[in-house]
């Protein structure tokens, strides 16, 4: 990898190990503390293929040295990284939630309404419009394609340090959210609203039905196992999705042709989230804040690493010594 960019961009993939390490390290020490176990064939499968990724990542780069193909390192290297945080912070998020904090659904909605936008209002004229319903349940589960999507387009354009400082910031955008989760736990609009779903009938309430279901069982201590693959989004406070939509629309922007269609569907995720996911529009304004502030620090970072390497590179510099000439 002789490309500059391509180098800078492998010292952030490297650092980008560090976050998943700590919460790898605070979901073992977690389900130590709580109780809870993960069902280990999921969970298995799930590293195993993540590992494949990041070994064969690993290897060309040994192999090759700077003549390594970046497109395939960071694919397939950053695509590793993208399962393995998913695997870990699904079950941290239940760690966090069996703390079992007082539930803050009456002050989020309080909020809420202080800010003119009961969640009620929205939800009936939702139901009302059955099309714009559907269009909003779709809209909703687009979280988990750009996942695996952002990677493939982003080196294959080769923006290597973007997809770099994107998995850094959605690594700190996830340990804040579960972090401030674990103290403002919440249900949920319809639970805080009381209202039942057969009022909203058209509305699919599946998510929250999901959600609704894990958080009761956290919190009364009949969860135990978590199945990788049936874990429920606990998290009201910040919402991830709208943090996902802003970080997806970061990275994706610059990408002619793809920036303008990403933007729209995560602006659609983002509409879909207060009726489809339940979340308060106080958690989708915490989580495009947060999406915000997790791209900041990861560019701060650059920056920082950026002027190190500078000024390490002039002061390694053979200094100039002058040398009266001759005339003189």
């Amino acid at each position: 990898m002789v490309d500059t960019d391509a180098k800078t961009a492998w010292r952030l993939y490297q650092l980008n190990w560090l976050p998943i390490a700590i919460m790898g390290s605070l979901l073992a020490l977690g389900l130590d503390v709580t109780g809870l176990r993960l069902e280990p064939v999921a969970y298995g499968i799930t590293l195993a293929i993540a590992a494949f990724f990041v070994v064969i990542a690993y290897r060309h780069r040994i192999a090759k040295g700077d003549c390594a193909d970046p497109k395939l390192i960071f694919s397939l290297g950053t695509i590793g990284q993208v399962i393995i945080t998913c695997a870990i912070v699904g079950p941290l998020s239940y760690v966090a939630g069996r703390m079992g904090w007082p539930l803050q659904d009456q002050a989020l909605l309080a909020v809420d309404r202080a800010l003119g936008l009961d969640p009620e209002p929205i939800a009936r004229f939702v139901n009302d419009h059955p099309w714009l319903a559907d269009v909003l349940s779709r809209s909703y589960g687009l979280i988990k394609w750009p996942l695996l999507f952002t990677p493939v387009v982003l080196t294959l354009t080769a923006r290597y340090v973007r997809l770099q400082l994107f998995m850094l910031a959605m690594s700190l955008a996830l340990a804040v959210t579960i972090a401030v989760s674990a103290l403002v736990p919440a249900i949920g609009t319809y639970y805080g609203l009381q209202l039942p779903a057969a009022q909203v009938p058209d509305i699919n309430t599946a998510v929250y039905a999901g959600q609704l279901r894990d958080i009761l069982a956290l919190r009364d201590g009949s969860l135990h196992e978590l199945q990788l693959f049936k874990l429920s989004g606990i998290v009201s406070f910040p919402s991830f999705h709208a943090a996902s939509a802003v970080l997806y629309m970061w990275a994706l922007w610059p990408v002619r042709r793809i920036g303008g269609i990403a933007a729209a569907l995560n602006l659609m995720m983002i509409a879909a989230t207060p009726v489809i996911g339940a979340h308060y529009i106080v958690d989708v304004a915490g989580g495009i804040a947060l999406a915000a502030g997790s791209i900041f620090a990861a560019k701060a970072y650059l920056e920082w690493m950026s002027r190190t390497a500078r000024v390490s590179a002039a002061a390694a510099a053979p200094a100039v010594v002058w040398q009266p000439s001759l005339a003189e």
